[in-house]
């Protein structure tokens, strides 16, 4: 049986973090699933930390506020040391549907992937539709990556995603700081590791707002733009 770990990055998530946990828990009571989780605590403005420290709930604080990238990488640190064959990313906003995650880790144990990406566009079946302007990012995105991957990957910024014990070991290491989602992506996909999507569907947030605020801006898609083509250029992030 392949030892899971959930990696719940949190930012200002007091409205939401308790239920996101309980579902955790509730799902492997039900479903006789194993999924261990651990929350990175983002150095939280709110009682986020509180909350985790009164329900006893497994948890690592940030000193200072490292974004998403520097939280997850706090996650694969803690995921490598413990000796866990695979990581999930896990929003703890109330975005992502525990119950998806099986479909997620199972072409890992089925040695058919080192990345496993949940995509809101393989199928048209999802509970929530991101806005217009965020699609189309996502498309252009997708477009851009194909350029210089020859692949296609729909969901190119989507944070519900599992990898193996060798991407673990990897992101362990080095994570980028800046756009994680499509720079590892586009990493992974150069060097040629198994990466493959799988059809999930989504909910709105709980509570709070989203990390992503700039889809408009140009300037947010130009560094993205920019950074995937350093990666190209030098292998790595």
């Amino acid at each position: 049986m392949s030892k899971v770990l959930l990696i719940i990055p949190a930012y200002d998530e007091d409205a939401s973090i308790l239920r996101t946990c309980q579902g955790i828990i509730d799902y492997n009571k039900e479903h006789h699933t194993h999924y261990d989780f651990i929350v990175i605590n983002d150095s939280s403005n709110d009682s986020t930390g509180q909350i985790l420290d009164e329900a006893k709930l497994p948890h690592i604080d940030h000193i200072y506020n490292l974004g998403i990238g520097g939280a997850m990488q706090t996650g694969y640190k803690y995921a490598r040391d413990y000796g866990y064959d695979i990581a999930v990313q896990f929003d703890g906003d109330g975005q992502h549907d525990i119950s998806y995650v099986a479909d997620l880790i199972r072409p890992i144990q089925d040695d058919e992937a080192s990345l496993v990406i949940g995509s809101r566009f393989i199928t048209n079946s999802g509970h929530f539709r991101s806005t217009f302007a965020r699609r189309i990012g996502i498309k252009i995105i997708s477009d851009y990556m194909k350029l210089l991957t020859h692949r296609r990957i729909t969901d190119t910024t989507s944070g519900f995603r599992a990898c193996n014990h060798q991407l673990i070991a990897t992101f362990a290491q080095d994570y980028p700081s800046e756009y994680p989602e499509p720079v590892t992506t586009t990493f992974c996909l150069l060097r040629h590791d198994r990466v493959v999507e799988v059809p999930v569907k989504m909910n709105a947030r709980e509570a709070g707002s989203s990390s992503i605020r700039t889809w408009k801006n140009v300037y947010y898609m130009i560094n993205v733009f920019l950074t995937l083509l350093v990666v190209k250029v030098r292998g790595r992030y």
